[in-house]
């Protein structure tokens, strides 16, 4: 049996994370109730695609109401705004756990010059936000026949 020598300050630096560890824990359950209703502290996720005529931007906005969601495509940027409004049927204090988050949002994204944006089409249905940017026809390259003389 091998003999290992004591150290007194290991159990204090295990101690220490232990107790670290606790109060990290403690405190970020409080702070994330509270950041969870504080405006602007979060996003939603989004899926952008692209087929031959379109690129095509899905965005989920679930519990928000289609006149809280501004929709803006200016200078090849597309931006999203938006607004999750807390219930206020159950009082704050009941809460047992805040998961779901709240408050106002903006996502914005570049998009490449060719989208015709007098065409860009959105659609709002069951929580889905989808939005359609039709691309405009690329001039395609032109072959010019070398003759020789």
């Amino acid at each position: 049996m091998a003999l290992v020598r004591w150290d007194p300050f290991r159990d204090l630096v295990t101690l220490k994370e232990r107790m670290d560890r606790l109060f990290e824990d403690t405190f970020a359950r409080s702070r994330s109730i509270e950041e969870s209703l504080a405006p602007g502290s979060w996003s939603p996720p989004v899926d952008i695609y692209e087929t031959d005529e379109n690129i095509v931007l899905k965005a989920e906005l679930p519990g928000i109401e289609r006149k809280d969601i501004t929709l803006e495509v200016k200078e090849n940027i597309l931006t999203l705004k938006g607004d999750r409004k807390f219930e206020k049927e159950v009082k704050q204090e009941n809460y047992h756990r805040v998961e779901r988050s709240y408050g106002s949002f903006q996502r914005s994204f570049s998009l490449p010059s060719n989208i015709k944006r007098d065409r860009v089409e959105a659609e709002f249905k069951d929580g889905i936000l989808e939005v359609t940017l039709p691309k405009a026809e690329v001039a395609k390259p032109k072959q010019i026949k070398v003759e020789v003389k």
